[in-house]
């Protein structure tokens, strides 16, 4: 039997872009597909469901009996979302493909057919790569037998189906034949679920290679939330199709989530080099730039002659602009504080991604001398690689090079902490960065002069030459009149030579600009004592106590500090010395007199053949080393009996903290961190 129809004319198609609602979301851009190109077996997909004119949506996706042709013109629908662009592209929403069935009541446009019975359509793709569309099938559904099944006809049931070989026509995704691989399957006419495969072999290894089909497993894995996997399937797509900008803008949407956001914005310029047109990809980079803190490069992208730019954007790019704004004039006038209020009202509006600005509050906690807040700031700053995109190279921030004033703070927050070397290396690598910018000339002189007054000054130290010491410390001073680093050291000169006042005066300087400064708050404590102020003595090494409770220099210290403040008020030591034993107490007098001195007591109440006495016994005399200034005792109340009925001990281990003869504390077995918490509450 032969058949003779006319060929069904094709379908001349334009850019088809597939856009999510929300910005950092992929692009679903098709190729573009002249008269004469074969839609494959992936082209489809992404654009399903397709409504030509004002007929009913039929299915493009791979998993459906054919493609798609015919002719369109502006009325192409595709889903539900559907809307076009200026520039002619059709910007469709991604949503699943709706079931059809073969009963409506419309009719497509002239050059297509189909059938009633029900079953997914099946429509001409053109011709092929190796003949005509010559003896082209009319479409409807296919009979086993090879026939054509029209609305009404019954067909014979067979065990064997017909097959329809290579020939020189392109029926939906490629020839049918038996036994073929298929991304769908072709309904027989039986109505009992019968199936042909549709694709060979060789179409499934073209399929493989489809960068379009590669594009969809992307999007697929975006949706999932797997970017590094999405991120590889875009990059195999644009390795075989570089060329085309809606890959390259999925790339960048996947490389925002995966924060690598300098390779973001050279994808999303790349998109626009290649098609300038492309509203998508504009607006991705326009957002990009505003978490970077770009304004003015944000706007020329978010603006574009005939789109109507997205209103959440444009507010948080006027917001961005507003703080950053105020922050540029509070750093002019050196008002620091409102450099910190702005920098941070900057970052909440939408810049959370901006190094500079992180830069900028880090700067404003060290002129507010909170240097170790700036330290952690400045650490957590976002790190980017140094980017040669156009919209990154050459932005200022305060006049200066972007990159430039991140080095530029980061070299003042070194020198404030003794990282003389690498403020060194960074006000080096920002003069290279940006030359001509006169701040940061400044301060690589200053660093460099400062670097080599604190030489100077340190091997005039260790040789001995105080005096000489102290007036090279003070030149480093003139250049930097807030550094804690050059005040301790010249405090260090000035208690050599037993001028205690002005060691003093430069260990409180120090302790100005950076409070947590450990190595000065020791030199004043050591000076206070020399100038017998034994109370702040006490106060600093009891801070230092706190931080660094396993220095036994500073324990010790601490002890004899707190002997010399209870003799300077006259108050009666008994029985205190630094790192001494627990005292055993044998009758209640000496109880009595032990428990009520001033200082606090722990006495633990045991018995010789407890096991839990025996394991506690060794922690107390290691407590008894940590807390030089509690007195430790230990009753045995098999031994002294008279003592536990005193104190009412009816259980073992038990320890009792005393203050001037009155019990403060009772702990009936402790574990060891709940003894020593207790203790160290009572021994400041």
């Amino acid at each position: 039997m032969s058949f003779s129809a006319k060929p069904v004319p094709e379908l001349g198609f334009n850019k088809l872009t597939i856009d999510g609602d929300n910005t950092n979301k992929p692009d679903f851009r098709e190729l573009d597909l002249g008269p004469g190109s074969t839609l494959g077996p992936g082209l489809g997909s992404p654009i399903s469901p397709l409504r030509v004119g004002n007929g009913p949506a039929v299915s493009s996706s791979s998993s459906s009996s054919g493609s798609v042709s015919g002719r369109t013109g502006n009325g192409i629908q595709v889903g539900s979302g559907t809307k076009k662009s200026d520039s002619g592209e059709l910007s469709v929403e991604s949503s699943p493909p709706p079931t059809f069935s073969g009963g409506g009541s419309r009719s497509l446009k002239s050059g297509h057919t189909r059938s009633d019975s029900g079953h997914p359509q099946i429509f001409s793709g053109g011709s092929t790569a190796t003949s005509p569309p010559v003896n082209v099938l009319p479409a409807g559904n296919i009979c086993p037998s090879g026939r054509v099944l029209k609305t009404g006809m019954m067909a014979n049931k067979t065990s064997k189906p017909d097959v329809l070989g290579l020939g020189t026509g392109n029926y939906g995704h490629g020839s049918i034949m038996r036994g073929g691989s298929s991304s769908g399957n072709i309904t027989g006419a039986s109505g009992k679920g019968e199936t042909n495969n549709v694709m060979g072999t060789s179409s499934s290894k073209r399929l493989s290679m489809d960068p379009e089909d590669l594009k969809r497993l992307g999007n697929e894995e975006y949706k999932k939330g797997h970017y590094l996997e999405a991120l590889s399937f875009y990059d195999k797509a644009i390795a075989l199709s570089p060329m085309n900008a809606a890959y390259h803008c999925n790339r960048a949407a996947a490389l925002i989530c995966l924060k690598r956001l300098t390779e973001a914005v050279k994808e999303c310029e790349e998109a626009i080099r290649l098609d300038s047109g492309y509203v998508r990809a504009h607006n991705r980079l326009g957002s990009l730039l505003i978490s970077l803190g770009q304004v003015e490069n944000a706007r020329r992208h978010l603006y574009i002659p005939g789109q109507q730019p997205d209103p959440k954007e444009v507010q948080k790019l006027h917001s961005v602009e507003k703080h950053l704004t105020k922050c540029t004039d509070s750093r002019r006038v050196r008002d620091w504080a409102g450099v910190l209020r702005e920098s941070e009202a900057a970052i909440s509006s939408g810049a959370d991604s901006c190094p500079q600005l992180f830069a900028c509050k880090a700067e404003a906690l060290l002129k507010l001398r909170k240097l170790d807040d700036a330290d952690v700031c400045i650490s957590n700053v976002p790190k980017f690689e140094s980017s040669s995109s156009i919209s990154c190279s050459q932005v200022k921030f305060f006049g200066m090079l972007s990159e430039a004033y991140l080095l530029f703070v980061h070299a003042q927050i070194d020198m404030s902490l003794g990282r003389f070397e690498n403020a060194v290396t960074c006000i080096e690598k920002s003069v290279h960065i940006d030359p001509r910018n006169v701040e940061v000339a400044v301060l690589l002189q200053n660093i460099r002069s400062l670097c080599r007054s604190r030489t100077r000054g340190n091997d005039l130290f260790k040789s001995e030459r105080f005096t000489e010491a102290c007036s090279a410390y003070g030149e480093g001073l003139r250049l930097d009149p807030s550094n804690p680093i050059l005040y301790c050291n010249r405090a260090a000169c000035w208690f050599k030579l037993m001028h205690f006042e002005k060691s003093l005066d430069d260990c409180n300087q120090a302790l100005l600009f950076h409070p947590t400064y450990t190595k000065a708050l020791l030199r004043r404590a050591a000076t206070y004592s020399k100038l017998e102020r034994w109370a702040e003595s006490v106060k600093d090494y009891e801070v230092l106590r706190r931080e660094l409770p396993n220095n036994n220099d500073i324990a010790e210290s601490l002890f004899h500090a707190q002997v010399a403040l209870k003799k300077s008020r006259g108050e009666e030591v008994y029985n205190m010395k630094f790192g001494g034993e627990v005292e055993s107490i044998n009758n209640l007098e000496q109880f009595k007199a032990a428990v009520a001195s001033t200082g606090a007591s722990v006495v633990l109440y045991k018995t010789t053949s407890d096991l839990q006495c025996k394991q506690i016994s060794p922690f107390l005399d290691t407590l008894c080393t940590r807390y030089p200034s509690i007195n430790f005792l230990k009753v045995d109340i098999e031994e002294s009996p008279i003592i536990a009925n005193v104190e009412n001990v009816r259980i073992v281990p038990t320890i009792k903290i005393y203050k001037k003869g009155n019990r403060m504390k009772e702990m009936v077995c402790p574990c060891k961190e709940v003894l020593e918490s207790s203790v160290r509450h009572y021994s400041f």
